[in-house]
């Protein structure tokens, strides 16, 4: 019986071998077709990856702090900084702030004389070669 079982399995294996050949020579463009498509299809998946993978992302930014300890930048005076290099005016940085106007001009005096600075944008590009505001 193992010996008739062996028998029909090859023979099993032989038909479908022939099946195969067959299917192979009836349909041997279709299968050239097959492949060349599977091959642009990993090809587009594999660029699609690349172009529109994200970037990495840049380490956070840290404000440079010994240059703030270098200057003697106290904590609202950096605020003050960050509203100037927002580009917003004294009015607006006290709104924000919940200080008087009197308050931050007095501050945006200091940090001029911290930075050297005679503008405001003289000290916004100061702050940034420092690495203070971004």
């Amino acid at each position: 019986m193992a010996g008739y079982g062996a028998l029909l399995a090859a023979g099993t294996l032989a038909l479908q071998w022939l099946d195969y050949q067959r299917m192979a020579r009836l349909h041997s463009g279709d299968i050239y077709v097959f492949l060349i498509a599977a091959a642009f299809l990993v090809l587009g998946i594999v660029l699609g990856v690349r172009v529109f993978a994200r970037p990495a992302e840049a380490p956070a930014f840290d404000g440079n702090p010994k240059a703030q300890t270098a200057l003697g930048l106290s904590g609202r005076e950096l605020e003050v900084l960050h509203e100037l290099a927002a580009g917003h005016s004294n009015k607006e940085i006290a709104a924000h702030l919940y200080v008087s106007p009197n308050t931050v001009k007095t501050h945006v005096a200091r940090l001029f004389e911290k930075l050297g600075a005679k503008r405001r944008t003289d000290a916004i590009r100061r702050a940034r070669e420092l690495g203070i505001v971004p």
